[in-house]
């Protein structure tokens, strides 16, 4: 067997599986109890050599397992994205909505589901119904009972069919735009119509609408779109789950239907992975683009830190997390006006406020965004210093969690290297002489020799 791995080393661990466990592919990740891991490539060629085949049964082996994807994969731990705040999906709804609307600074924010998954709002004969907006309404939203048919022509409709976004930089201009005027439409002058949808079906479309001229960005634009994503997979993950539940109650169930229900699983559970990852690099994209910094200046610190992290020694979840974290240092300024970042002026004490704060409002929502909790420490503490004189908490020396000493030596090296406004670019030798010069100070220095040590490499 270990010759047969060794010559697929390039094929994924899911179809080498196959070589290990002919009948039952996935059977070997949860032979060692691996169904939390989110990403394959967490399974090392070793795991795969050591499994061996259960002596407990197969059916109850496969209800055991679609048991702990349902824990692991419910709706409380997958659907926690943006403004999740509340079980009453209704909240749910309009916190995203509204959470939307802060993080582009639009106007409008409206969120349609595809009436299977209303969860019971059906108060309408529509296909697509309104179950969140940005908007107040004096009733229940789903008393109004707002939505679109399939078959007829709306923009919500035809981005939903067509599985792509629509677009209308100004509706003055087009005649096929019709306002609901419950929704205050008729003071849109730009929409867009984003489809929410996975590879396994279509779940519904995000509207965003500005009443002025006012056009959102690239990195705006891709956001959303991956947040959209993101959505319909966990929409399309809480129905499977709901699905497996009852299979699994089912007295007369067969072995085949809980391993086509688990394969399913499984594979959505893999885009999950695919889908966070993307949702964090697009999120980090649209913080640069509101600041000063050039584009993708978050991916340097992040790729930075990683590489100090690899050549500290510390193992693929830890990389994984300090990546994150770095990506998302500075999340906070996503929810603050533009205007505050590129001002040329001298800021007002109100500003300066909102700038002092802006690390306490990006925990609160990576406290939202579930399957990033474990990155929230990091952020925290990037700002505090070896000598206790930083922030939040004047935490002094090794009491910093380390990931948050990498990320400040890898912030401090790329900010140093990377041209500004009211400054050039330091050539890599003075920055890291500035760097250790400030060692036992600012910087872990340990974490200054890992930084000089990768940097002379190169």
């Amino acid at each position: 067997m270990t010759e047969d791995i060794n010559e697929n080393k390039n094929i994924s661990v899911y179809a080498r599986s196959e070589i290990s466990l002919e009948s039952d592919p996935l059977e070997e990740i949860f032979a060692l109890n691996l169904g939390d891991f989110i990403s394959e490539h967490l399974i090392s060629d070793e795991l795969v050599q050591k499994i061996s085949k259960s002596n407990v049964s197969k059916l109850d082996s496969l209800k055991k397992q679609l048991k702990e994807l349902i824990s692991i994969y419910s709706i409380d731990n997958t659907l926690k994205i943006l403004g999740f705040s509340d079980n009453e999906d209704y909240i749910v709804y309009n916190a995203i909505a509204k959470t939307i609307k802060q993080m582009l600074e639009i106007d409008a924010c409206h969120i349609f589901l595809a009436r299977e998954h209303a969860m019971g709002y059906d108060t309408t004969t529509n296909d697509l119904l309104l179950v969140g907006s940005s908007l107040s309404f004096y009733n229940d939203i789903y008393e109004v009972g707002i939505g679109y048919k399939i078959g007829d022509f709306s923009y919500v409709s035809k981005a939903f069919n067509e599985e792509k976004e629509v677009k209308i930089p100004d509706v003055d201009k087009d005649e096929h735009f019709r306002p609901i005027l419950m929704l205050s439409e008729d003071k849109v002058v730009s929409y867009l119509a984003v489809p929410m949808f996975n590879n396994m079906e279509k779940v519904g479309v995000i509207v965003v609408e500005n009443y002025t001229k006012k056009r959102l960005s690239k990195e705006f634009i891709e956001l959303l779109t991956v947040t959209a994503r993101l959505f319909a997979t966990s929409m399309s993950l809480k129905k499977l789950t709901e699905e497996a539940d009852k299979l699994i109650n089912q007295e007369d169930v067969k072995v085949s239907e809980l391993q086509n229900k688990r394969a399913e699983l499984t594979a959505l559970i893999g885009d999950l992975s695919g889908e966070q990852q993307w949702f964090v690099e697009n999120l980090a994209k649209a913080v640069d683009a509101k600041s000063s910094f050039k584009r993708d200046y978050s991916r340097e610190v992040a790729n930075l830190a990683r590489e100090i992290s690899t050549e500290i020694g510390l193992n693929e979840k830890t990389k994984d997390l300090i990546y994150y974290a770095a990506l998302l240092r500075n999340i906070g300024k996503i929810t603050l006006p533009e205007e505050l970042f590129n001002k040329k002026e001298k800021l007002s004490n109100e500003d300066w406020e909102q700038l002092q704060n802006h690390p306490n409002v990006g925990v609160s929502i990576l406290m939202s965004i579930n399957f990033l909790s474990e990155v929230v420490p990091y952020i925290n503490y990037h700002k505090e210093r070896w000598d206790g004189t930083g922030e939040p908490e004047g935490l002094k020396g090794r009491s910093i969690p380390l990931g948050c000493r990498i990320i400040a030596v890898a912030d401090a090296y790329c900010a140093m290297t990377t041209e500004r406004k009211y400054r050039p670019a330091m050539e890599s030798e003075k920055a890291l002489e500035v760097i250790k010069s400030e060692a036992g100070t600012k910087w872990d220095p340990e974490m200054v020799d890992f930084l000089v040590e990768l940097k002379n490499k190169k």
